[in-house]
């Protein structure tokens, strides 16, 4: 169960607890949102030179051409769970592999923990950005999704982090490879808290087999989740998941609502795409709904249906109904919560007061107001397998 990603500590350079000190400080002038990688831009734009935390005398070794493994990175990292898989020849056969809960010595053990991922898991990969932050040393940071397909309810696992890679100066090819999570803070091997952040990962939330927002998770923290929103495409209270998400722009179709957690209005907006529309058209439902509250009193509530986003926003018919509008949300970047049991509106309003404390000690700037988002039916749903999610939107989020 280990996050093989991105390149890892150098054992003769950096040692896993100088680089925990200094892993907040890792230099900041790259771009915030990378392109995609299929098309990564050149080397010069991506790579930030750091001064390492270890001297070395570069003269006792051969000249390493740097630039030349970052661009391999940017290019090979990619294949890192498809069929062509990495180039094996850019590591040294006796490389050290570590991450909070597995540890291999051996090209052949590297190896053997990417097939492992790819049968038990079918891992999404991304690469975020690739820099040099010492001698020997080539730092990245990734997102990876997993899902367990071994459980009949296929848990969706989501881990960000970093990854260090050492570059052993007398073959110019990789040494180590040591992975931090962003969601732990004793990443050493072998943690028991890493253990219990894959497990907490595995329990059952129900969402229903219906057209989701899709987005970028940019970073998976303790407490919060960090996603970029792209476009929309397609009782009991156990402890919460955050996350940062990138989002692009969405529509919507809105009424207002009576409270953070109350029903009224859904009717009426579910009435637009079930044919209450200027041409009777039927729209097909999506999930979540959306409460929407823009101000730091919660006065003013707006319940809203995603649009499904193959309809462009011009072609939709005109609503027929008093107080029902559409809307073009525009993108950026959300903190969500995901949480489970009845979304009462003291759980909503405590929800809430705790995703902005948390984003606040972090040093980022929530805006005001909040999205709650609800994916279930309640009189269909058992608690403790529902899915809610407190989102807030962010005014700056640096992948650094």
């Amino acid at each position: 169960m280990s996050m093989t990603t991105a390149p890892s500590l150098s054992a003769t350079a950096v040692s896993p607890s100088s680089h925990r000190r200094s892993r907040s400080r890792i230099p900041a002038q790259t771009l915030p949102f990378p392109p995609p990688l299929r098309s990564p831009l050149p080397i010069s734009k991506w790579a930030v030179r750091a001064r390492s935390p270890v001297t070395q005398s570069p003269a006792s070794s051969t000249a390493i051409d740097v630039d030349g493994l970052m661009g391999f990175l940017y290019e090979d990292l990619p294949h890192l769970f498809d069929e062509k898989g990495i180039d094996r020849t850019a590591y040294d056969d006796r490389v050290k592999f570590r991450d909070p809960i597995t540890k291999h010595d051996s090209i052949s053990g590297y190896l053997f923990n990417i097939g492992m991922l790819k049968r038990l898991f079918g891992p999404q990969f991304q690469l975020h950005w690739v820099k040099q932050t010492g001698p020997y040393e080539i730092t990245t940071r990734w997102t990876m999704v997993m899902k367990f397909v071994l459980l009949p309810w296929n848990p969706e696992l989501i881990f960000t982090g970093i990854s260090v890679m050492g570059i052993n100066p007398e073959t110019g090819k990789f040494c180590s490879h040591v992975d931090y999570w962003d969601s732990i803070k004793n990443n050493d091997y072998f943690s028991i808290e890493g253990l219990l952040d894959v497990f907490k990962q595995l329990r059952i939330y129900k969402t229903p087999d219906l057209e989701t927002p899709k987005y970028q998770i940019l970073r998976r923290a303790a407490d919060y989740e960090v996603v970029h929103v792209n476009r929309f495409a397609n009782g009991l209270h156990l402890p919460m998941v955050m996350k940062v998400r990138k989002y692009s722009p969405f529509a919507v179709v809105e009424t207002e609502g009576d409270k953070l957690s109350g029903s009224a209005g859904f009717n009426t907006v579910a009435g637009y795409i079930f044919g209450k529309n200027a041409t009777a058209e039927k729209i097909s439902m999506t999930t979540p709904v959306f409460t929407e509250t823009t101000d730091s009193e919660m006065s003013k509530v707006a319940i809203q249906i995603v649009l499904p986003d193959e309809i462009d926003f011009d072609s939709l018919p005109n609503p027929n109904q008093e107080g029902v509008r559409l809307r073009k949300l525009e993108g950026g970047i959300i903190a969500a919560l995901k949480f489970s049991g009845k979304p009462t509106e003291d759980v909503v309003i405590e929800k809430e007061k705790e995703l902005r404390a948390s984003l606040l000690r972090d040093g980022l700037v929530p805006e005001k107001g909040f999205l709650l988002a609800r994916y279930n039916d309640p009189g269909r749903t058992w608690d403790f397998i529902m899915r809610n999610e407190m989102l807030i939107w962010l005014q700056e989020f640096s992948m650094n």
